[in-house]
């Protein structure tokens, strides 16, 4: 291929990802604002027909195509329309905490991703790191004056030293008497903060909200005469976080480290004759994907103000778990799509009651019938050009 070919090709990918990103934005635009049910009905289906067609007529394969040749394109597109999202929101409470969970169970399910999709390990307790982080951000920002930024961290180090314990009776197991350990700690962390009275017990823990560099999120702010929304910094610390993260994550998969898990997720016993060392990168992985979702959970619970054991079940943890496999599971990328599905949906078809769970439940079967793999699966890793320049 040319150089002027590949130029080409590469500025025509870069203007479809472009194009693509703006629908996308403005469909959002009118589905988080639609109220009646006709309006919310009506987006449904145009949706469809739009994934029907885009598929008929060969624009998904082109919109792959230019994903590849251009990668870097798609998540800067993704950072523009969400900030273009929370700008036109500025006012609205209940759609910014939309955004602001969707973006911070993206970041737990990036830890997911590094877990499942990177080195193969099953964990079904999400949400009890994910509830880790909200309970040691509470206890500390109750009883310490540490600063909260530094009281984010600290709640991502405290869920991966638990982790570090969880992750030994895991690596002496297999398949799914792995992913049944992991199930038991969730039951068991439940019951823990539910007996204990220091964690607030059934009742649960009120938060402050965040501080931050002397600035209080929950004061809310006035700009150009117009009142914002105090849920517009903790949007924008969610998307800093969840920004963040995607890049250590991405980073991590293109270097030895995530080559090193790909080779242990595949084969351990081949990775073990190349002299790997498995249960180091089990261990790593493990730790960091807890480690995000203890920082996730922080924020989460500063943003609610209010922490309980019914936040924290075995259900939330499967939520966490359908999130990562929607999306695609080890692809990043796909994780917010996902999230948007599997918690602004059932929100906005509340107008059919009890039933919304059964439409919810048929669009993920359907979904994953038609793309086994999830919405945007991963691609295989590529060590040499497909095309070799003449």
């Amino acid at each position: 291929m040319t150089p002027s070919l590949a130029r080409g090709r590469g500025r025509g990918g870069v203007a479809l990802q472009i194009a693509l990103a703006l629908v996308i934005t403005v469909y959002l635009w009118l589905f988080l604002q639609a109220q009646s049910q006709i309006e919310v009905c009506v987006l449904l289906v145009v949706a469809a027909v739009a994934v029907f067609a885009a598929s008929r007529f060969g624009l998904t394969g082109r919109i792959e195509t230019a994903t590849r040749t251009s990668p870097r394109a798609g998540p800067w597109c993704a950072l523009v329309g969400t900030l273009a999202l929370i700008a036109a929101f500025y006012d609205v409470h209940y759609v910014l905490l939309l955004i602001c969970t969707v973006l911070l169970f993206s970041t737990a399910c990036l830890g997911l991703t590094v877990q499942f999709g990177y080195v193969g390990i099953a964990n079904f307790a999400g949400a009890a790191f994910f509830g880790i982080g909200s309970y040691t951000i509470a206890v500390l920002a109750a009883r310490t004056g540490i600063p909260h930024l530094l009281l984010i961290v600290l709640s991502g180090v405290v869920s991966a030293a638990i982790g570090s314990i969880l992750i030994l009776p895991v690596l002496r197991t297999r398949g799914h008497y792995a992913a049944l350990v992991t199930i038991a700690f969730g039951i068991l962390f439940q019951t823990f903060v539910e007996v204990n009275n220091l964690l607030g017990g059934p009742q649960g823990l009120h938060l402050p909200g965040i501080t931050l560099f002397g600035y209080s999120f929950g004061d809310g702010l006035e700009l150009f005469d117009q009142d914002v929304s105090f849920y517009v910094p903790y949007a924008l610390l969610s998307l800093v976080i969840f920004g963040a993260a995607y890049v250590v994550i991405k980073r991590l998969e293109r270097s030895w480290i995530g080559l090193s898990m790909d080779v242990v997720r595949t084969d351990e016993t081949a990775a073990a004759t190349f002299g790997i060392h498995i249960a180091r990168w089990k261990v790593i992985a493990f730790m960091l994907g807890n480690f995000l979702a203890g920082v996730a959970g922080s924020v989460y619970g500063m943003m609610t103000g209010f922490v309980s054991p019914d936040n924290f079940t075995f259900s939330d943890s499967l939520l966490l778990v359908s999130i990562a496999v929607l999306g695609g599971l080890g692809n990043p990328l796909g994780l917010v799509p996902a999230a948007f599905i599997v918690l602004v949906l059932p929100q906005k078809l509340q107008f059919i009651q009890e039933y919304r769970f059964l439409f919810y439940a048929v669009v993920v079967i359907a979904i994953l019938l038609f793309r086994p793999d999830g919405l945007l699966p991963r691609r295989t890793r590529q060590f040499f050009n497909n095309e070799v320049s003449r």
